[in-house]
């Protein structure tokens, strides 16, 4: 599994649990919520972690603008520095995106356009259009917990006809538990619960897809296999 960071204090602590578990492994980033308390966090910087061994991917990173947490301008100059480290690095940006699904199409294909790099749109709530865009750039779809929601009919005909070689399944622990955990703090375990009902709705065997997502994590953080 990949524990996932979102602010710089947590960098350490995120990386001293993937040096315990052997099968832990780690990122190194600033959440868009978190943008304007970081201005010294730049591609540099970020590029120095990833040279350690545990850290095989950066962010979670990119844009919020249902909450607006951090200016959005800021937002932006963060997430480019942190799609430059992927390009220098060429480990996988992973993508924060809730209510700017242009901008954050826009700044990708920009930087894109400098130099390719891989990535995933994180914890997927956007629309399938963003999807098709994804998709087109390269990027791998990770689905959460929300798919297990019943008002969730968009995410789950997305989620249908994703590509089976494109697709992640997570929990965003400790948020966003599945049905039948609504309520309770989301673990790492609930992944198994958001897979049975992802196959289901795929009309695939689960541990097909299991097996399949898994290959995927791989494929995607390849310095997992190093």
């Amino acid at each position: 599994m990949l524990n996932i960071s979102t602010r710089e204090r947590e960098w350490d602590d995120v990386i001293a649990v993937a040096e315990r578990e052997h099968d832990v492994w780690a990122s190194v980033g600033i959440h868009p919520h978190e943008a304007d308390q970081h201005p010294h966090v730049d591609t540099a910087k970020l590029v120095e972690r990833t040279q350690h061994p545990r850290v095989v991917g950066i962010g979670e990173s990119g844009l919020d603008y249902y909450y607006d947490h951090s200016d959005r301008e800021r937002q932006q100059a963060s997430f480019r520095a942190h799609l430059a480290a992927c390009r220098e690095t060429q480990l996988p940006i992973i993508v924060h995106t809730r209510d700017a699904e242009e901008d954050t199409a826009e700044i990708l294909r920009e930087e894109m356009g400098k130099g390719a790099f891989p990535g995933v749109i994180h914890c997927f709530t956007a629309s399938g259009a963003f999807a098709d865009i994804a998709l087109e750039l390269g990027f791998y779809i990770s689905i959460s917990g929300i798919v297990t929601f019943k008002n969730a009919r968009d995410l789950q005909e997305t989620a249908v006809r994703l590509p089976l070689d494109r697709l992640l399944i997570e929990t965003d622990a400790p948020f966003l538990a599945p049905v039948p955990h609504r309520g309770k703090p989301g673990e790492p375990a609930f992944v198994a619960d958001t897979c049975r009902f992802l196959a289901k709705l795929r009309g695939e065997d689960p541990e097909a897809l299991a097996e399949a997502t898994r290959r995927n994590f791989h494929a995607l953080f390849a310095k997992t296999l190093a």
